[in-house]
């Protein structure tokens, strides 16, 4: 019986969860969910003067907002510095590591003599069969690995394929410094050890440590977790991803009003396909993803197709779902504060009802937001150039009529509504547009909005006649 899945996400804290380990993360938690398994957590927080606590709440907070769940509590790769120096002894007793006592001197002087001769600058395994009591007197040892000499090292890699390593390319590399500290190849190991991770997802710029990873795996007798090294991203132009391209930490992509069903959907369609299928639900994606189905070429990102998908997304998403994922993102979103400060209950009433016009012409909830702005400006609204373009003479004239039939409608009902412009653009022998133009202008100031109808509807009969009327007795030169 096999071993249930066990996959991590084991980010560095010392910057932002970038859009790039926001798929990785995906990956592993969708071949999580998909067998049945797990996704742990780990914060490779090593690196003492690059790691800060900051870095990791803002990666605890985006895994959150992009709806990734782990399973367990997020283990601190720092906090096991006592178990990587065990094993490592543990690798010496074997005999499959030893403690070497080069200088910084002579160190140097071996890589120079390698270029000299033409070859990469490896370690010559000096000490690898030397008698530790020859160790010079001052000198605290690093502890190595006793790479293979000869032969190669295989990865059997789920998206890669086969790669092969020549070993003689893979010199005895330290796995504990002169000061007892793991280096990060060793740390990695050990930790996926002992979570118990079966599955490894990470970008290819990893490959070639899984060849010195395996072999500290083989000297423990450790079984080799199964690897797989998706594609890095690159921009619609095929360049390495930057950010320009959209290289930016997923807080970002919450400040630009983008929903996290939305991201995980693009993300997934970034290097894995199923069909011809584009819009996915989470149980889709959960149901449908393989490892083996990711692609080995780079993915591009492309903040059009992001910006479609997420139009898509809210126009499929439940009103009132919509409506919360826009409150909790205003105060993330330029000026969201500000509207949220005028949104006493009346205004939430008005904006929820207006939901359904307003979602039909945002593809973000900034747009969202911003298309809404008629809900939040306060009388006498000041028209955009556009608007006032269109609130000439006869415009104010129109409107001044229209005030005086909007006043008199029966229950105030988008049919009602609609019926009565219908009729006075009929009555006074205009084109339905014509009416509707410097009507929306004197609504909203702008010369696009939600539907005309919709606007009058939402804003309720008192608000839309002093708002035209504000406009039919407004001089313009």
């Amino acid at each position: 019986m096999s071993k249930p899945v066990v996959t991590r996400f084991a980010p560095s804290p010392t910057g932002y969860l970038h859009i790039g380990g926001a798929r990785t993360a995906l990956f592993n938690w969708l071949y999580a969910r998909h067998t049945g398994g797990q996704m742990l957590l780990r914060i490779e927080d090593t690196d003492r003067q690059r790691s800060t606590d900051e870095a990791t709440a803002a990666i605890l907070e985006g895994l959150s907002w992009l709806g990734l769940a782990c399973d367990g509590e997020p283990v601190s790769q720092f906090a096991r510095a006592a178990r990587h120096r065990e094993i490592a002894e543990e690798l010496v007793a074997r005999g499959e590591a030893y403690h070497c006592y080069c200088s910084p001197e002579e160190l140097t002087a071996m890589r120079e003599k390698a270029r000299a001769e033409g070859l990469p600058p490896r370690y010559d395994g000096t000490w690898r069969d030397r008698d530790p009591a020859e160790a010079p007197a001052g000198i605290k040892p690093v502890i190595r690995i006793k790479a293979p000499l000869d032969g190669e090292t295989v990865v059997e890699d789920r998206v890669q394929g086969t790669v092969r390593f020549p070993n003689k390319d893979l010199d005895d590399f330290i796995i504990l410094r002169s000061d007892g500290s793991p280096t990060y190849m060793h740390a990695v190991v050990v930790d996926d050890h002992d979570m118990g991770i079966t599955h490894i997802i990470r970008g290819d710029d990893h490959l070639t440590n899984a060849a010195r990873q395996t072999i500290i795996y083989k000297a423990m007798g450790w079984d080799v977790p199964v690897m797989a090294h998706i594609p890095l991203i690159h921009g619609a132009d095929g360049a390495k991803l930057s950010k320009r391209h959209g290289a930016l930490g997923v807080d970002a992509y919450r400040a630009l009003g983008y929903l996290p069903s939305a991201l995980r959907n693009y993300l997934a369609r970034l290097g894995w396909s199923h069909g011809d299928d584009e819009i996915m639900s989470d149980a889709d994606m959960i149901r449908w993803f393989d490892i083996a189905d990711v692609n080995k070429g780079a993915a591009r990102f492309d903040f059009q197709k992001l910006e479609a998908l997420n139009g898509v997304h809210m126009r499929q998403m439940d009103d009132q779902a919509l409506f919360d994922a826009l409150l909790q993102t205003l105060p993330f979103l330029d000026g969201g504060s500000a509207l949220l400060e005028k949104l006493d209950d009346q205004r939430k009433k008005q904006l929820r009802a207006a939901l359904p016009g307003l979602k039909e012409r945002a593809k973000t909830l900034v747009e969202l937001a911003d298309n809404a702005h008629f809900l939040f400006d306060a009388r006498p609204l000041v028209p955009d150039d556009k608007a006032a373009a269109l609130l000439d003479a006869d415009a104010r004239q129109l409107l001044a009529e229209l005030a005086a039939i909007l006043q008199n409608v029966g229950d105030w009902t988008l049919a009602n509504i609609e019926d009565a412009v219908r009729a006075f653009a009929q009555q006074t022998d205009r084109k339905l547009g014509k009416v509707a133009q410097p009507l929306r202008a004197a609504l909203t100031g702008r010369t696009t909005s939600p539907g005309i109808f919709d606007v009058l509807s939402v804003l309720g009969r008192e608000e839309s006649v002093a708002r035209i009327r504000d406009q039919a007795s407004s001089q313009r030169s």
